[in-house]
């Protein structure tokens, strides 16, 4: 249950600058957290950010987060001891190890009030410092105007749109292709 109190960590933030809302700790998930991330996923507005279809598994959640690679960086942010945002990204490999694909969704209740900004501050951290990637790509939907200025005050630049991207809603929606390249 979404609502279910989860300690944080004891471990630091990658980044050393936190700006972050009062009480927010970010941490990597655990299969332990599978039935809150279930919970966020199902969300209406969480999901209609998403490619992600209604009515996730809490054991296909979980057991994608205990299979997932070492290329794999999943993060979690927590709230008054509530997860109330994931983000992540998957490093490619071969002639992209240079490359990674990311996406951030947050809480139907807890949007606008820095958590994107946080969890972005430490995935582009992780990605800068530790992983020496240099582009950094994701797909988002026209509409979702918020996300798309997250991204813009990144660093992200629009570099197509996709056109029918995805299904939802009954309806076909366009998404923009963006992108981060670190010189």
């Amino acid at each position: 249950m979404i609502s279910e109190r989860i300690p944080p960590s004891d471990s630091e933030a990658a980044s050393s600058a936190r700006s972050w809302p009062e009480g927010l700790h970010i941490r990597a998930e655990s299969p332990a957290d599978a039935e809150a991330i279930t919970a966020l996923q199902n969300m209406p507005g969480f999901r209609a950010g998403t490619m992600r279809m209604p009515y996730p598994r809490e054991k296909d959640v979980k057991s994608q987060i205990e299979n997932r690679s070492g290329e794999v960086v999943s993060l979690v942010a927590v709230q008054d001891g509530i997860i109330v945002a994931s983000a992540g990204f998957t490093r490619f490999s071969g002639r992209r190890i240079h490359a990674a694909i990311m996406g951030i969704g947050v809480h139907d209740d807890y949007t606008g009030r820095g958590i994107g900004r946080a969890l972005m501050s430490e995935l582009l951290e992780v990605a800068d410092n530790w992983m020496n990637i240099r582009r950094l790509e994701l797909t988002v939907f026209t509409d979702n105007v918020p996300a798309i200025r997250l991204y813009e005050r990144a660093g992200f630049e629009i570099e197509g749109t996709l056109r029918s991207f995805g299904f939802r809603n009954g309806e076909y929606v366009d998404a923009y292709s963006m992108a981060r390249i670190r010189c």
